[in-house]
């Protein structure tokens, strides 16, 4: 029961509707009793609507606070791989050792996938964007598990989440492999989950591929850092399809799908992209000022954030992995030497202290994936690996819940009433 309620007075109704409180973030008014008073809510883009009620992640964006399961991000990216994240994200507590090892051996001996998915790669063009293979690979997994698909059932849904996050790096590394016309590299038990996804994108049947530590422990914190975010675009849309029952392969899909639109999945490759745009260091005193002018409509791609109006915690530990990985390998390449005085820019100019326009994470994952050689049109398809434990940890929070209903939105009608129609001669 709400220990407090609030009034909405309509004409001469009036409407009571309960204000609950959640262990930390702003109380939310239930509106769901508005609909018997002849009323709904109008709130585009959900900026004030609160669609669910979770668990699992936390985010205070003006004191820069992501909370995963009570576990701060910063101390989980430095003192927690990505596999216990989501141990903790789909069970709700970090395991223990016994846990971790029997979670690891589980998800390592599944990351193979059946033979017969060589054969939907075949069927796409050689240059299709990597996203439109890993929407489809993904979707069809639920043909190879038809049996093991009884949403109702608990175990049923957990191993449906561990072949997700086992078999995710397996498809993107196939995406990358087919797009540039290199065979597919099967999983090796013997490497953690960021090296084995390493080692499918970059060996080759040729030679053995040599995995740097940086790079290895760079990769799983890019994938510690994107796990989970919340309620966004692609997470809702996770749930939105899983409410009417869909099967987590589907469902999975369509946050893949959902991730690929531009204002979403794309920040840290739109960063490459204005990298790019400003060319060479001598350059970016223009475009700096170009950033600053109300009418000019250029932007600092991969500074501030939307959530974050403060600075964005998963910045501070992956700028560490940035220059870890810019140090180690050497990398001579110009757009690298524009980000890092950008950087250097960002972070020292009044102007953007004052703006609170640091670099966010996009900015620097964008640029250890530019580092390592993994090109533009694959980063919201790691993206997209790192989030699955995310979507389908919201998916099966939302389908333990008692109660569930399809999601049906409301609108505001704003066409033709009804009139009458006349028939052409034809």
């Amino acid at each position: 029961m709400a220990d407090t309620k609030a009034i909405l007075k309509v004409g001469d109704k009036e409407v009571e509707l309960p204000i609950f409180e959640g262990s930390a973030g702003h109380p939310v008014i239930d509106v769901r009793s508005l609909g018997g008073a002849g009323y709904f809510t109008f709130d585009p883009g959900f900026m004030a609507t609160g669609s669910c009620e979770s668990q699992i992640t936390f985010i205070d964006g003006d004191k820069g606070v992501l909370l995963h399961r009570g576990y701060s991000i910063e101390d989980l990216a430095r003192d927690a791989d990505y596999l216990e994240v989501c141990y903790m994200l789909l069970h709700g507590e970090a395991p223990t050792t016994e846990q971790y090892a029997e979670f690891k051996n589980t998800i390592t001996r599944h990351t193979l996938v059946h033979d017969q998915v060589n054969n939907f790669f075949r069927g796409f063009r050689r240059d299709a964007h990597p996203m439109a293979m890993l929407c489809g690979t993904v979707g069809a997994l639920s043909s190879f598990y038809h049996d093991d698909l009884d949403i109702s059932e608990a175990d049923q849904r957990l191993r449906s989440a561990y072949r997700l996050v086992a078999k995710m790096p397996t498809l993107v590394a196939m995406c990358y492999k087919y797009n540039i016309g290199q065979p597919f590299v099967y999983p090796r038990n013997d490497l953690s989950y960021a090296a084995n996804f390493l080692n499918m994108m970059f060996s080759v049947p040729a030679e053995k591929y040599q995995i740097s530590d940086a790079v290895e422990r760079a990769m799983d914190r890019i994938f510690t850092l994107h796990a989970d975010h919340e309620q966004n675009a692609s997470t809702s849309t996770v749930r939105l399809a899983g409410s009417s029952g869909a099967n987590p392969y589907a469902c999975i899909a369509a946050g893949v799908a959902s991730l690929w639109g531009p204002a979403h999945g794309g920040a840290n490759e739109a960063c490459l992209n204005m990298l790019e745009e400003i060319g060479s260091v001598d350059r970016i005193p223009e475009f700096i000022e170009r950033a600053k002018d109300k009418n000019d409509p250029f932007r600092l791609m991969g500074f501030g954030h939307r959530v974050y109006k403060n600075y964005d915690p998963r910045a501070t530990v992956m700028r560490e992995s940035c220059h870890e990985v810019l140090a180690e390998l050497k990398v001579n390449d110009p757009l690298l030497d524009v980000a890092m005085e950008l950087e250097r820019i960002a972070l020292n100019d009044p102007y953007f202290k004052e703006k609170k326009l640091f670099p966010n994470v996009d900015f620097y994952s964008g640029i250890i994936l530019k580092a390592i050689g993994i090109p533009t049109n694959m980063f919201t398809c790691i993206f997209a690996l790192a989030r699955t434990v995310g979507w389908i940890s919201h998916w099966h929070e939302m389908l333990s819940q008692p109660g569930q209903k399809i999601g049906r939105p409301r609108q505001l009608y704003t066409g033709h009433t009804q009139r009458p129609f006349s028939k052409i001669n034809k």
